[in-house]
């Protein structure tokens, strides 16, 4: 990990922003309350207003784990009853760790903002029972190179704020919610970075959401591949929405559901999900982060705000969603911890379990809550802007708010992965999945998957030509070399490794191109081949 920010390393930076943060002595305040919520922070304002937060308060620790591709430092306040930020002293001890991360899309501004706040009033001693069981990784600026290219034009038909907002993509121009598996941007291996040092239980990304005018404040998502173990994924759906519904309803009166859309017939996003009227969610594939997270084992959570609330309310029903969450987690914290820990220990081996996935549609329809918006025009561009109207129409539909297995697989005992393959080793050890390399040729019984056909997408995505391939397992015995990475199943990590090293994963890395060479030498077969769940671990 980066060493801790030191005041000294930063002062000049400090004193910069200071009179735009707070007068000496005072609270900071954020950029979006100094302009009447007009314009959103700045990076330099986001380090400054944390290094003020860290001076406040003995239960806070700024700390980085990572950088953007143009060099900034991606800062982490660690919050809780601990010494310092070291992830030895996070893991030791013994609490739930909670990630809390904004601005991934760095027009979606909410979390950014919301994660300030809720620093500052932990700094105050706000919530100061949650340190009895919860140790917070506090991240309110991962894009923060797309933060700092500001456009009015950014995120058209948002409420806000008027002063514009940062891109979504990064510097590279990528999507770095759709880079936990590929890991082509140093963002998601920063990421990654953390992961592996402070393990935390609970991810939480939060984001800022358009498209079908509902009545919600906030939607939210748990993890969809269906590969999700369900000790993660029953206690999230079960209970722990469940009880924040209840509580954003009680308390502050906001309306609160699983993400969706009601697409448009005509619309080509409605062209592959059928004309069916329903409610829709978005992907199960692990590229986004909370799916990721479900397939580490661990509690993935996303939260959407509604982008056609004023830029104010979005804050604040983001920081209300964020505390909610935290409540429970607080009161449950044991269980989420042991939920981790059982779900690490499961043996797969011999288990089938999905490579691709579909929607499923749900045995009843549900009640969707519409809504109404008005049109206003941005003061400074003249373009259209949305504003949620209070108008709530009850609605009976489809729902589509899940995902089952399309196809499956058996998990094998092991993967060996050919030496040669230098990057899928790389990256691998990247996501933290364990291997260990031959250390003398050995004969042994394997599954060789035979290639069928393949294709390749026609047009480019985040710079890549996704790949599919069709075929089937034969069993065959081979010499395998030295140094032949071998990859058991029997590990934490093994749901994930599944998924990025069966050829027909729809999120792997042969999806992702990174077996092309591989197969350019030898058309028809998949280069990694397979120990069978027979043999045993």
């Amino acid at each position: 990990m980066p060493a801790p920010i030191r005041r000294t390393a930063l002062a000049a930076l400090a004193l910069a922003a200071a009179p735009l943060a707070a007068q000496p002595g005072a609270e900071p305040r954020t950029r979006p309350e100094r302009t009447g919520f007009r314009e959103t922070s700045r990076y330099d304002e986001v380090i400054a207003f944390m290094e003020a937060i860290d001076a406040r308060s003995p239960r806070v620790h700024l700390t980085t784990f990572g950088y953007t591709l143009e060099g900034r430092r991606l800062p982490l306040a660690v919050v809780g009853n601990v010494r310092d930020a070291s992830p030895a002293t996070v893991r030791a001890s013994g609490k739930a760790v909670v990630y809390l991360q904004g601005n991934i899309h760095a027009g979606e501004v909410e979390g950014k903002e919301a994660l300030q706040v809720l620093l500052r009033r932990l700094a105050r001693g706000e919530h100061a029972a949650w340190a009895d069981s919860l140790v917070l990784l506090i991240a309110p600026i991962y894009n923060a190179d797309g933060n700092e290219r500001v456009s009015l034009t950014n995120r058209p038909h948002q409420l806000g704020p008027v002063g514009g907002m940062g891109q979504r993509p990064n510097a590279q121009g990528l999507d770095l919610n759709r880079d936990h598996t590929k890991l082509d941007s140093p963002e998601a291996r920063s990421l990654l970075e953390m992961a592996r040092a402070y393990d935390p239980h609970v991810w939480v990304d939060l984001h800022t959401t358009n498209g079908t005018f509902h009545a919600y404040h906030l939607t939210y998502s748990p993890p969809l591949h269906p590969n999700t173990d369900a000790l993660v994924a029953g206690p999230l759906n079960g209970e722990w929405f469940p009880a924040v519904v209840r509580a954003m309803k009680r308390k502050h009166g906001r309306e609160l559901h699983d993400y969706g859309n009601v697409p448009n017939p005509e619309s080509p996003w409605a062209a592959g999900r059928g004309a069916e009227r329903g409610w829709y969610t978005f992907d199960h594939r692990p590229r986004f982060s909370n799916n990721y997270a479900g397939l580490r084992n661990r509690f993935g959570i996303l939260s959407e705000a509604y982008a056609y609330l004023p830029f104010e309310d979005r804050i604040a029903v983001t920081g209300e969603f964020v505390e909610e969450v935290l409540a429970w987690a607080h009161a449950n914290a044991t269980r989420i911890r042991r939920a981790t820990e059982a779900a690490d220990r499961r043996t797969l081996a011999g288990e089938r379990l999905a490579v691709t996935a579909r929607l499923h549609r749900g045995p009843r329809p549900i009640e969707i809550l519409m809504g109404a918006v008005d049109t206003v025009r941005h003061p400074y561009t003249g373009e259209i802007m949305m504003r949620r109207r209070d108008v709530v129409r009850p609605e009976r539909m489809a729902d589509f708010s899940t995902f089952e297995a399309a196809e499956t697989e058996v998990v094998p005992a092991a993967w060996l992965v050919p030496a040669e393959l230098a990057q899928v080793a790389e990256r691998l050890a990247a996501h933290g999945v364990r291997f260990e390399r031959l250390a003398a040729p050995e004969r042994m019984a394997v599954e060789e998957f035979r290639i069928d056909s393949t294709r390749t997408a026609e047009q480019p995505f985040q710079n890549h030509r996704e790949r599919r391939v069709w075929g089937r397992y034969v069993r065959t015995e081979r010499v395998v070399p030295a140094g032949t990475l071998r990859v058991t199943s029997s590990q934490p990590l093994g749901r994930l490794a599944f998924t990025l090293l069966e050829p027909r994963s729809d999120d792997g890395f042969l999806n992702w191109n990174l077996m092309d060479a591989a197969l350019e030498k030898a058309p028809g077969v998949y280069p990694v081949v397979r120990v069978p769940a027979n043999r045993g671990g």
